[in-house]
C-alpha cells in the first residue's frame, strides 16, 4: 500500500484514495481528443502517484485539487499537451458551474428555452397541476383519467407542430435529428413523428448510431467498472458523419454492427442506401453534437429537441426537477427492458448528467422545434411504483461520501413521492403514450 491512502473531496469528506480514478480522469481527457491508449493513462497516473508520495510524508492527506493541479503538470511535463489542455479545460468548466451554483445565480440560463416553458407553465395553471397540491385535489376528485386525457392532446399538438414545421421548410430535409436528454421519450416520438410523415407518402429510415460505439475494451470506465456510454466521444464520429455524407448523395454504405453482448463492433455489415422518399433519422443523445453531422448541410437536418418540460411546483416551494422525472423513468425502462436493477442506474445517474449538461443541454437553442414530453400523471404512478426505492436509498446512501450524488438525488425525489397522491391503475393511459416506453404496456413497436 502507498504512502497516500485517502483524499479531501471539495465538501470537506475524507475518503479513500484510488489511483483508478486518475487514470480514468486521464483517460477520459485523452478519449476526447482521440486517444484510446489506457495503458499510458495508467503509466501516466502512478507518476502523479509517485510525485504526490515523493512530496509527502506517510500519513499524509491531499486535496483533490491539489491531485488535480499534480495531473496537469506531469501530462504537460510528459508532452501530452492536447490532452492536458482537454483536462484542463473540462477542469475549468466544472469549477465555472459549481461557482455558478453556490451563488445562486439569478440571471437567465441560457440553457433553459423560456419561451416555451412559459406556454407550459400557462397550460399548468388552466388546467390546475401546476402545483402538487392542485395535482393532488385533482387525483382526490376523481379527475385522474381527464388528467391523462388532457396530458396526452398536449403532447400530441406538440408532435403535429414539429411535423408541420418540418414539411413547411424551404429544402426538404434529408437528416432529422430527434434528440435530448437521456428518457425523453425520443423513441415513442420518432414513432409519431414517422407515423405522420408516412401520410404525405415520406419515410423516415433510422440510422442507429449505437452500432457505431467503439469497442468496449477502450471505453472510458470508473473505479466501481462502470463504463461511460454517456459521452460522445463513445462513438465513432467520423464514421458516422462520413456514413452520412455518402447517403444523402444517394450512395450505398455499409454499416456496421455492434454487439452489447460481446462489446465489438463489425464493420461494413449492413448495406443501406435512401430511396427518393426516404429521410434519415437519428434518433441520438448526441445528434445536436456538431461532429456526429457535420458532413451534412445545415439546410438538410432538422433538429426536433425533447425534454419533460414539467411545471408544478412542490410542496417546498421548488419546481419539480426535470433530471428527476428522466431518472425515474430510465430506472424504469432499464428493469423492464434491460434487467438492469434501478440502483445501478442511480449510481450510474451522475454520468448521464455530466454528459447532459455538457454536451447535449447547451445545444437547446440550436434547435428547430422543442416538444413537451413531460406529463402531470406521471407523478402519482411514480409515487406508487418507486416511493419505497427512494426511502431506501436515501437512508442507505446518506453517510457514503463516494456516493453523494446517489444520496442528494436519492433523498430529493423520496420528499417530492411522499406528497403525491399515489395511483395504481394505469388503464387509462393509453397504449401509445409516451409514458408507456417507460412503465411498459406500449402498443408501439420499439
Amino acid at each position: 500500500m502507498g504512502k497516500i491512502t485517502q483524499v479531501i473531496k471539495r465538501t470537506g469528506a475524507v475518503v479513500p484514495f484510488t489511483p483508478e480514478r486518475i487514470t480514468n480522469a486521464i483517460y477520459r481527457a485523452a478519449v476526447e481528443v482521440g486517444g484510446r491508449d489506457r495503458e499510458t493513462s495508467e503509466q501516466l497516473a502512478m507518476q502523479v502517484v509517485t510525485l504526490l508520495e515523493k512530496n509527502h510524508p506517510d500519513g499524509y492527506i491531499p486535496h483533490i485539487e491539489e491531485i488535480q493541479d499534480v495531473v496537469e503538470k506531469v501530462l504537460i511535463e510528459s508532452g501530452h499537451a492536447r490532452v492536458a489542455k482537454a483536462y484542463i479545460l473540462y477542469r475549468d468548466e466544472r469549477a465555472r458551474h459549481r461557482k455558478e451554483h453556490e451563488a445562486q445565480v439569478s440571471r437567465p440560463s441560457e440553457n433553459i428555452p423560456w419561451a416555451k416553458i412559459w406556454h407550459v407553465l400557462d397550460w399548468a395553471v388552466d388546467h390546475g397541476v401546476n402545483t402538487v397540491a392542485g395535482l393532488n385535489a385533482r387525483v382526490d376528485a376523481g379527475d385522474y383519467p381527464q388528467i391523462v386525457t388532457e396530458s396526452e392532446a398536449a403532447y400530441n399538438v406538440d408532435v403535429e407542430k414539429a411535423v408541420e414545421l418540418m414539411l413547411s421548410a424551404k429544402d426538404q430535409p434529408k437528416v432529422v435529428i430527434i434528440t435530448g436528454p437521456s428518457s425523453s421519450g425520443k423513441t415513442t416520438t420518432t414513432i409519431k413523428v414517422g407515423q405522420r410523415l408516412e401520410k404525405v407518402g415520406l419515410k423516415l429510415v433510422t440510422l442507429n448510431v449505437d452500432n457505431y460505439f467503439y469497442d468496449l475494451d477502450v471505453h472510458p470506465k470508473d473505479e466501481f467498472g462502470d463504463y461511460d456510454f454517456e459521452t460522445p466521444q463513445a462513438l465513432d464520429l467520423d464514421l458516422i458523419s462520413e456514413d452520412l455524407s455518402h447517403l444523402i448523395r444517394g450512395e450505398e454504405v455499409k454499416l456496421p454492427f455492434y454487439d452489447f453482448k460481446t462489446g465489438h463492433r463489425t464493420d461494413n455489415v449492413t448495406p443501406m442506401r435512401l430511396s427518393q422518399n426516404e429521410i434519415i433519422l437519428i434518433d441520438s443523445l448526441h445528434g445536436l453534437f456538431p461532429k456526429m453531422t457535420e458532413s451534412v448541410p445545415p439546410e438538410l437536418k432538422f433538429k426536433i429537441y425533447l425534454e419533460p418540460l414539467l411545471q408544478m411546483k412542490g410542496e417546498d416551494g421548488e419546481y419539480v426537477r426535470w433530471t428527476d422525472i428522466r431518472l425515474i423513468r430510465r430506472m424504469l425502462r432499464d428493469a423492464a427492458h434491460r434487467a438492469y436493477d434501478p440502483r445501478q442506474t442511480l449510481e450510474h445517474w451522475h454520468y448521464v448528467r455530466a454528459s447532459e449538461m455538457r454536451n447535449i443541454v447547451p445545444k437547446v437553442g440550436e434547435t428547430d422545434v422543442i416538444v413537451n414530453s413531460g406529463m402531470p400523471f406521471e407523478l402519482p404512478l411514480y409515487s406508487a411504483k418507486m416511493l419505497s426505492r427512494f426511502e431506501k436509498w436515501s437512508k442507505e446512501y446518506k453517510d457514503d461520501p463516494l456516493r453523494e450524488d446517489a444520496f442528494i438525488r436519492s433523498d430529493r425525489i423520496y420528499r417530492l413521492l411522499s406528497t403525491i397522491r399515489p395511483v395504481d391503475d394505469d388503464s387509462v393511459i393509453p397504449s401509445d403514450s409516451v409514458t408507456r416506453e417507460f412503465i411498459g404496456g406500449s402498443s408501439l413497436k420499439y
